[in-house]
């Protein structure tokens, strides 16, 4: 499991990019690096690319997550990207539990539909230490 983060400081856009195996545990540091790196940069919208990810976390985790406070302000556009047929699923459950406290969550296929949403044509990504 590993993930990184990414940001875009002209269109101030956050990007955390999980690889590896989704676990409760790792599902849980990675929540906790949104929430760090979200309040650091002061990010007006996170997209978090679960691309390269492999799950193994159950829908009772899923839906326990969604239940707890937003990692980033409600008022923020968020984006989950999954690829995978099961974690797409996956990434809409935890949409739909947590409608509620993320309005502006939406799970997507890929990184450029997330940015054509956003309305972002050239975005600049700079690793975060």
């Amino acid at each position: 499991m590993s993930f990184r983060f990414e940001y875009d400081a002209a269109n101030k856009i956050l990007l955390g990019t999980f690889e590896g195996l989704l676990t409760e545990e790792s599902a849980a540091e990675f929540y906790g690096a949104i929430r760090k790196y979200g309040i650091a940069t002061d990010a007006k919208a996170g997209i978090w690319d679960f691309s390269s990810a492999r799950e193994n976390v159950a829908s009772e985790t899923i839906r326990r997550v969604a239940k707890q406070e937003p990692a980033m302000p409600v008022n923020r556009p968020c984006f989950i990207i999954a690829l995978d047929n099961h974690l797409f699923g996956l990434s809409r459950m935890f949409q739909i539990s947590g409608e509620h406290k993320r309005p502006l969550l939406q799970v997507v296929r890929t990184l450029d539909e997330a940015l054509r949403t956003l309305g972002v044509k050239s975005p600049h990504f700079e690793p975060l230490d």
